[in-house]
């Protein structure tokens, strides 16, 4: 047992670290193609540079929305539960950590036998997500009543089926987004993503003649075509706004927030970062998919056929900069509505976190402009924002048994798989939870047996 846990933390390590995954991945997929030495080895480094270039830009990102919430939580006196993934995780892995582990390692295994043997051809290399849901099966799981090995297996086996499965759900929508490259969404918020889609596609009529990045402007105003420019000046507006209500209503937390600095400056600052975090993102982005998606060929051709790589939400922010912002406000400004309406019905603020409105808000009004334009990457944006405030508020029940009351995972899927499964085992017991499972597998393979145009589900192969 003391040689086991190093090897399952060593895998661990790998499997949660999805720039390790995407190099694993290119280079087996380099070396199925034969390539040479010198391109296996820079095929490999680029997109495990380019995921921690996406990273980094992420890291700034979010550390500088921290200050926006604080800004609007003190200038609007909003107190309540803020949806988290990292926090709950982080508060878990004490009495979970083992479970989670084991579940992530069987979850991988899992999505790839499901990807060689059915038409569900996705492999999802978004480690991080990954553990978050591992995490959520083993929580949700040993609440039901599931123990040791049966809740490890019944746990990895649900990780590897929905790595698999998500990802084909909205694909048709996917490929609107990238017109016909070959990635898929591979993140557990993809449903509200999904939604905002069908949503936008209300729109349909004006998904081309609307589109977020053909807004004409002045010539006057060409700068603004700039994304990195004009993320800075849209957010610069946003600071100064909720930092001055913050500063009226209570100096002291403001100037203890900018650390001795003028708080106008420091708002401008977190802005102006926050613009250099997205833009870092976008160079990420472009060197992962520079090379990931050539060498996935190899995988494709050799080892699974058909493969398609699964990535990250923040991968689909370069196919529409502009709809990334309108995303982000409008799925903000359905979380603030969200909220005063969870408040009202079930007596608990879900305070719009800006980690998960941003990544998940930007991502929504992309794929709600590729089927309705603007007009679509708003009001999908803003469904989202009512989606990922509804579907937390529902969950905190069924975690509560840990003592997590205070905080709940903030992304879509998370939450509807969470109450599927909670309520299952609630009303049936372990037979609930196991007819889901049963059903899962059920699907998985129903397709080998019907006759498609691709042997990839929801994949439109070209002409």
């Amino acid at each position: 047992m003391e040689v086991i846990i190093p090897i399952l933390e060593f895998f661990q390590s790998i499997l949660t670290q999805p720039a390790w995954i995407m190099g694993l991945f290119a280079f087996v997929g380099l070396v199925a193609l034969k390539r040479p030495g010198h391109k296996i080895m820079t095929g490999t480094l680029k997109p495990i540079l380019g995921y921690l270039m996406l990273s980094a830009g992420s890291t700034v990102v979010q550390d500088n929305l921290a200050p926006l919430g604080t800004f609007i939580e003190t200038g609007f006196h909003i107190t309540g539960v803020v949806p988290n993934n990292e926090v709950i995780v982080s508060m878990a892995q004490s009495v979970l950590g083992v479970q989670t582990m084991v579940i992530l390692i069987l979850g991988y295994a899992v999505n790839i036998i499901i990807a060689r043997f059915t038409k569900f051809k996705y492999i999802f290399l978004t480690g991080h997500h990954s553990l978050f849901m591992a995490c959520l099966f083993s929580a949700v799981l040993q609440a039901s009543g599931f123990e040791g090995a049966q809740l490890c297996i019944t746990g990895g086996l649900f990780l590897g089926l929905v790595s698999a499965m998500l990802p084909a759900v909205g694909q048709r929508f996917t490929e609107k987004v990238t017109e016909g490259d070959e990635i898929a969404m591979g993140h557990f918020g993809s449903l509200a993503y999904y939604i905002s889609a069908a949503v936008g596609s209300i729109f349909k009529k004006e998904a081309d003649t609307n589109n977020t990045e053909k807004i004409e402007v002045p010539e006057s105003l060409a700068f603004l075509r700039d994304t990195t420019i004009s993320t800075a000046l849209t957010m610069s507006f946003f600071y100064l706004i909720t930092a001055v209500a913050a500063y009226i209503a209570d100096p002291a937390v403001v100037e203890e927030l900018a650390g001795g600095n003028n708080f106008i400056v420091y708002a401008l600052t977190c802005a102006l970062s926050f613009a250099v975090g997205v833009t870092i993102v976008y160079n990420g982005v472009r060197m992962i998919l520079a090379d990931l998606v050539p060498a996935f060929q190899g995988i494709s051709n050799k080892i699974i056929p058909g493969a398609i790589p699964a990535v990250d939400c923040a991968v689909f922010f370069p196919y529409a900069p502009t709809a990334v912002i309108l995303g982000f406000v409008a799925s903000f400004i359905g979380g603030v509505v969200g909220m005063f309406i969870v408040g009202a019905a079930m007596g608990i603020f879900i305070i719009p976190g800006m980690v998960p409105h941003f990544f998940c808000g930007a991502t929504a009004g992309v794929f709600g402009n590729a089927t309705g334009g603007r007009k679509g990457a708003v009001l999908g944006a803003f469904v989202n924002g009512l989606l990922i405030t509804f579907a937390p508020a529902l969950l905190l029940p069924v975690l509560s048994v840990f003592g997590f009351e205070n905080t709940t995972f903030g992304d879509f899927d998370f939450g509807v798989i969470g109450i599927i499964l909670g309520r299952a085992a609630e009303w049936f017991g372990s037979m609930g939870v196991y007819a889901i499972l049963a059903a899962l597998i059920v699907i998985a393979f129903i397709p080998n047996f019907i006759k498609t145009k691709s042997n990839v589900i929801n994949h439109v192969p070209e002409e």
